[in-house]
């Protein structure tokens, strides 16, 4: 009997030995909605594949670069080039030196415009998008929807997809400052569906069935990883996956 409990103890040691080691490593990753994504797609297939852990938090490009600057996170992503990304942070009075960060292409970002689903709009020109954002066009019924206001969504925390849409859009042009603030991207998503009036800016593949997505001009960048000094081994394993066999995964 003694014997019995001995191996059975043993095998329970083993078991919780080979759990807690299942993931020695860990990359802790912070990013915008469009690299959530893909990294939400492939995270349980890479972590089978390498044993090394992922830990996804969507804060933002802003949040993400300054996390990885400071040394919080490994890698930061956002659905803007490095020098467009860089560009923001400098004018929200951060400084990044280019020189440090080294950055990798993983996809493709569409942005996407979202209305309320009770909206009948199906589609938006470039020149009825920049008249609502930039606040020239107030109401509905001029790009051929009902008569109410429109209320733009605006996240405080998108500015890829924002940058991305001034650039494309606008035409550099400044939006318009009478805005519903929001914060990430389902955060705009949520405040879309619960307004009739409403109308924002979200990585297309924010969306669902709770909102409505018009057509639009094409509007797409680049989908970067970033990391910060010498890339380490599992960084470079994670990177290889996503461009090798996380291919399939991606839709």
């Amino acid at each position: 009997m003694k014997k019995v409990i001995c191996t059975l103890a043993t095998a329970m040691a083993l078991l919780l030995i080979c759990s807690v080691g299942a993931f020695a490593d860990e990359i802790k990753i912070g990013a915008g909605a469009a690299p959530v994504s893909i990294l939400k797609t492939v995270k349980e297939y890479f972590e089978k594949a390498s044993a090394v852990k992922i830990t996804i938090v969507e804060v933002g490009p802003k949040i993400a670069m300054q996390d990885l600057l400071k040394g919080t996170i490994d890698v930061a992503g956002a659905g803007v080039t490095l020098d467009e990304w860089i560009a923001v942070m400098k004018k929200d009075g951060i400084e990044v030196n280019k020189a440090e960060l080294q950055s990798f292409v993983i996809g493709r970002s569409r942005a996407a415009v979202f209305i309320n689903k009770s909206n009948p709009v199906s589609r938006l020109t470039k020149e009825q998008l920049k008249g609502i954002f930039t606040g020239k066009i107030t109401n509905w019924k001029d790009v051929g929807g009902k008569d109410m206001p429109i209320i733009i969504v605006w996240g405080k925390l998108t500015p890829g997809m924002n940058t991305l849409f001034i650039s494309k859009i606008l035409d550099g042009e400044s939006p318009t400052k009478d805005v519903l603030e929001a914060v990430t991207g389902p955060d705009v998503k949520q405040n879309i569906a619960s307004n009739h009036e409403a109308i924002g800016i979200v990585a297309s593949n924010v969306a669902d069935d709770a909102i409505k997505v018009p057509e639009i001009p094409e509007i797409s960048s680049d989908i970067i990883l970033v990391t910060k000094g010498k890339l380490s081994h599992n960084i470079q394993k994670l990177i290889d996956f996503i461009k090798g066999e996380g291919q399939k995964y991606i839709k």
